[in-house]
């Protein structure tokens, strides 16, 4: 009986191990990141965001990053109340919440030339749709502050969406390799 608690506690842990694996970090803008030329309605049109996710913004000391409270602020480009403010160059947003958030560069018309992203998060159980472009209306979600548990803090990252299959492969790898280790200690 203590081999089969055994391994039912190994299958849940690589079970675990597989979840944590699929957070994913978005670097915003892919290759050009947090840049001008970026068109981030078309780089935002096949991305999904989950709970756990990080947001990644690499930038030139051009540009900086804020967030905003509002749909209302994030339309018109009303950089005066932000959540957030951020100017590492290499900025990584947690997305520890459901809900819509919105980032736009701090630098004066940036903003109302395009440079902005709307963010819907997702629950991490949930089937994923791609984010909404700038022109989707939804509630705000404002519960970040810089530098806290809530969601953001400056750091380093380069993965981008597209390494999330590798990740839950190695996910799975992980979970299959628990079991096997189980099975193999069991008999």
């Amino acid at each position: 009986m203590t081999m089969q608690a055994a391994l039912v506690i190994l299958v849940f842990s690589g079970l675990l191990a597989v979840k944590t694996t699929l957070a994913a970090q978005h670097v915003i803008g892919g290759s050009q990141g947090w840049e001008q030329s970026v068109d981030f309605d078309s780089w935002l049109s096949d991305k999904s965001f989950k709970v756990g996710d990080q947001l990644v913004f690499k930038y030139s000391g051009l540009h900086s990053v804020v967030e905003l409270g509002s749909e209302a602020a994030y339309k018109s480009c009303d950089l005066g109340t932000p959540v957030i403010s951020l100017s590492s160059g290499n900025d990584v947003v947690k997305l520890s919440k459901t809900g819509t958030r919105y980032f736009a560069c701090g630098t004066p018309g940036h903003c109302q030339s395009g440079m902005k992203v709307k963010v819907n998060v997702v629950s991490a159980d949930s089937t994923a749709v791609p984010s909404p472009g700038s022109d989707s209306s939804s509630d705000s979600d404002s519960g970040s502050s810089n530098g806290s548990d809530s969601g953001s803090s400056t750091g380093s990252g380069s993965r981008s969406s597209s390494g999330q299959g590798l990740r839950a492969s190695i996910g799975y790898i992980l979970a299959v390799g628990s079991l096997v280790i189980g099975l193999v200690w069991a008999f």
